[in-house]
């Protein structure tokens, strides 16, 4: 058990300088942003798409009407 402890105890740094949270800190505000606009593009190509296949079922629906007449 003291063994997995040591062994973890090696990814956990915590600096006695605080500046060196900085450079993190703006990464992940990058990252941040950067997954923001991601989402938001994602949003709206999900939009595009939708009314592109809601024109499409519509002219379906226009053309199955029209044949069963």
């Amino acid at each position: 058990m003291n063994e997995l402890i040591n062994t973890l105890g090696l990814f956990l740094y915590f600096p006695q300088d605080k500046s060196e949270y900085i450079p993190a800190g703006i990464m992940m505000l990058i990252c941040g942003i950067a997954a923001y606009v991601t989402f938001r593009l994602i949003i709206r190509f999900s939009k595009k798409e939708q009314q592109k296949a809601d024109e499409l079922i519509r002219r379906m629906e226009v053309e199955n009407k029209s044949n069963q007449k």
